[in-house]
């Protein structure tokens, strides 16, 4: 037997501005609200895992995130998709990677580092002729 992952946790100072910005990034809904906005819980529509929570805290985040998530464009180009994550709020972020690296390395509105990934959807599960 081994664990399965069902819930990434995201904090937020105004967790209703993060889980519209990721309903939005992953083309996800809100599934639920917990005592009056201090948990949002966001998921894609089928009821599937992993979801997202964006539980309120009251501090700013201050360091570089010790985990992120990576994503790919799914039915467009990297570069369309980079410009649709701009216009959404993200922005480009400097964490400290090389400048050859493939991935764009961005922050959500209250400065969660996230990567968008060079190949897309449909590029990384494109199968190879043999």
């Amino acid at each position: 037997m081994t664990s399965r992952m069902a819930v990434l946790s995201i904090d937020a100072v105004d967790p209703s501005v993060i889980a519209r910005f990721w309903c939005e990034v992953l083309g996800w809904s809100i599934i639920d609200v917990e005592d009056a906005d201090e948990v949002i819980e966001i998921g894609p529509a089928d009821g599937s895992w992993p979801t997202i929570d964006v539980p309120q805290v009251p501090e700013h985040k201050a360091v570089k995130n010790r985990l992120h998530l990576d994503i790919r464009a799914d039915g467009v180009s990297t570069e369309d998709e980079l410009t649709r994550l701009l216009g959404l709020g993200a922005r480009r972020v400097d964490v400290g990677q090389r400048p050859d690296v493939p991935w764009v390395v961005l922050a959500d509105p209250e400065g969660n580092e996230f990567c968008l990934l060079p190949r897309t959807v449909e590029q990384a599960t494109a199968v190879e002729p043999t």
